[in-house]
């Protein structure tokens, strides 16, 4: 066995390892990572892609560490728009916040599978087809064209055929159970929107495969460190989002900085299958000799530059816009007015003290509200502002327990003065509409 497969087999069981341990976190502490962590994590995978690097460097081979780095920032870059798909699909089914940490780990996790499959298959393809470089360069150019003026802004916004399907043969609630994928509303069976979530995100990452795959095989097709390169690209992608918040899509021109990637991508690959053609009715089938060779440095040089001249030009609109608009906020992170130091969500009364999300409100035996916060902690609903409350119930309560409320309310009042009861028939926090 030589020292670069053990490196291989090393490093695929750390890899392994980190992905579990983090699989971990999400599961057993779901919350809304703080700026402090999110910015760790995505530090820490940074520097270990880094740290992978240097090792093949340190291994004599500079080659496969040039391919690696390139590989790792095209595909970083392309997950960055992946990204993008996933906010949409995030605020479309309107995840609760303390939810949405698992969502994107399935998301990523699903990204990780499919992605494994297509490079099995792609490397089995390139082997024995090179005219399918073609293809590949063809459709990469095909993408970025459509990236940049195809008006394609609705991508997560509209139902796959999948999903279509399960709501026609389906009954389906508006409403979460936490993680669970069923719900039982008056002894009927219910599926909740995790599943379709799950299967949104499934959709998304197959077609984003489509196109990753192919660009990573104009930099490298060793199998390993085609995989190695998707790895440390997805991995941080979870506590990018976080990290990154609304300030993602306020990156206006960074769809273009991609296209112009993919095109070049594309265009390299098709060079590629000029110069090893064999296709019968091209050249004679004889290699094209005069295509000029893209190096990898190159590649390199085009993704670094690309995305660089997109966020800036991004950052000096956002900038020119905070000129007129006011807003000067670069929107990163979690939302921080409700986030607490322990990455849960909270809601603050009108005396500062602080609520964990998910919290109810129930009527009491006396005929007033009380609220109860994840924890237990109760407080009468007289002690929170009417439309913080309102916004928090609607996201936090099903529409039964909502129901109860308004009923409640409709009959007893919310316990506030008589003027506020009476505008709280339609308007009180405690009975939301959805």
């Amino acid at each position: 066995m030589t020292a670069y497969q053990i490196f291989e087999i090393a490093s695929m069981a750390v890899l392994v390892a980190i992905l579990i341990f983090d699989l971990s976190l999400v599961i057993h502490r779901p919350h809304v990572p703080s700026m402090k962590e999110a910015t760790g994590w995505v530090g820490f995978y940074i520097a270990l892609a880094l740290i992978f690097a240097g090792v093949l460097f340190w291994m004599g081979d500079s080659g496969k560490a040039t391919e690696f780095m390139t590989g790792w920032l095209l595909e970083y870059s392309l997950s960055i728009d992946n990204l993008f798909v996933f906010i949409i699909i995030l605020s479309r089914f309107t995840v609760p916040k303390e939810m949405q940490q698992r969502i994107l780990m399935i998301g990523i996790l699903i990204a990780i599978v499919l992605r494994g499959i297509f490079i099995l298959v792609g490397v089995r393809i390139i082997e024995q087809f090179s005219w399918v470089f073609y293809i590949f360069g063809a459709y990469l150019v095909y993408v970025g064209f459509k990236q940049a003026f195809g008006h394609d802004d609705d991508a997560g916004e509209k139902d796959s055929w999948l999903i279509r399907l399960l709501k026609k043969r389906a009954n389906f609630t508006d409403t979460w159970n936490g993680g669970k994928v069923t719900k039982n509303i008056d002894g009927t069976k219910y599926l909740t929107p995790f599943l379709l979530v799950i299967l949104a995100l499934g959709t998304t990452d197959l077609l984003f495969a489509i196109d990753s795959i192919p660009a990573i095989f104009s930099v490298t097709t060793d199998p390993f460190l085609v995989f190695a390169c998707n790895i440390f690209a997805l991995m941080g992608l979870r506590q990018l989002y976080f990290l990154l918040g609304g300030l993602l899509e306020r990156l206006v021109y960074l769809h273009y900085g991609i296209a112009a990637i993919l095109a070049f991508i594309g265009v390299k690959l098709v060079f590629h299958a000029m110069k090893a053609n064999d296709v019968p009715w091209i050249n004679n089938g004889e290699p094209i000799k005069w295509v000029p060779e893209i190096q990898n440095w190159h590649s390199l040089l085009v993704i670094v530059v690309s995305m660089i001249v997109a966020v800036v030009a991004s950052l000096i609109k956002m900038r020119r816009d905070a000129q007129t608009t006011g807003d000067t906020s670069m929107h990163i992170g979690p939302s921080e007015a409700e986030l607490g130091p322990d990455g849960h969500y909270h809601i603050v009364d009108m005396t500062g003290a602080s609520f964990m999300r998910p919290l109810r409100v129930e009527p009491t035996d006396t005929g007033t509200l009380t609220v109860i916060d994840a924890k237990g902690k109760e407080a009468p609903a007289t002690q929170f502002e009417r439309e913080t409350l309102r916004a928090a119930a609607r996201e936090d309560m099903d529409e039964d327990e909502l129901q109860k409320v308004r009923d409640h309310i409709a009959k007893h009042g919310d316990g506030r003065d008589t003027q506020d009861a009476s505008a709280a028939g339609n308007d009180s926090p405690e009975q939301p509409t959805r």
